[in-house]
């Protein structure tokens, strides 16, 4: 493991950069790992991040600055491959979570078509990804057309919206959670414990265990991330 390096400013800041924002450290930009300067498309999005830079300590965790990282990812990497992260959102509507119902007890699927439920109704209604439910773990065929909205959607936000959305197939496990947090349909809480009711429910019956509470808590600080990046850039 690679050692934390040492903070060497003393004071984090914002200042306007052409048609964004830039983060300074000691009045100096802030520059990405491709060596970019870290323009940010809004103020808010900015002092976020020049936020997570003030909250070091003597050593700099970059593992925990959760909004910078989705900032180098959204102006090194995402312009060149916006077409291969949209695929991997319509790839995620074939498997969505919100699509796979337990075949029991009854108890934990209310709980699921609770949750879940809204979210495709939503996603129907306002994207045109009309998602077919199943029971249990075997996926069926999505429509096309459905495929292909999530695609076009994807395609048609920037590169930081599109950043956020990807990321957040991968952190809940479902294209839908994410676009509908994208969407400003659900908060962050909502979508991380919409992404969980199957481990919550197992917990509850069998009890919890601490690397498994662990392994949540950090998921739940990525989603309220996940969920400030979106807040930051507005609509």
């Amino acid at each position: 493991m690679s050692e934390m390096p040492k903070r060497f400013y003393k004071n984090a800041g914002i200042t306007g950069a052409g048609d964004g924002w830039s983060v300074v450290l000691d009045g100096r930009p802030v520059r990405t790992p491709a060596r970019a300067e870290l323009t940010l498309p809004t103020q808010a999005l900015a002092r976020a991040i020049a936020e997570e830079w003030d909250r070091q300590g003597e050593q700099i965790d970059i593992q925990a600055m959760h909004l910078m990282r989705l900032a180098n990812v959204a102006i090194d990497r995402t312009p060149e491959t916006r077409a291969a992260m949209a695929d991997e959102v319509a790839k995620y509507c074939e498997t969505d979570l919100t699509c796979h119902l337990a075949e029991g007890p009854e108890a934990l699927v209310a709980r699921q078509e609770a949750a879940w439920r809204p979210v495709r109704d939503w996603s129907g209604r306002a994207l045109g990804v009309m998602l077919v439910p199943v029971t249990g773990l075997l996926a069926v065929p999505q429509p096309a057309a459905s495929l292909e909205a999530a695609r076009a959607h994807a395609l048609a936000l920037d590169d930081f919206r599109l950043t956020g959305l990807a990321f957040g197939c991968g952190l809940f496990g479902s294209a839908l959670l994410a676009l509908a947090l994208e969407q400003g349909e659900i908060d962050a809480e909502s979508a991380h414990r919409a992404a969980r009711i199957d481990e919550d429910y197992q917990a509850e019956q069998w009890g919890r265990d601490e690397e498994a509470e662990a392994f949540a808590a950090a998921r739940r600080i990525e989603a309220d991330a996940l969920g400030s990046w979106f807040t930051a850039l507005g609509t």
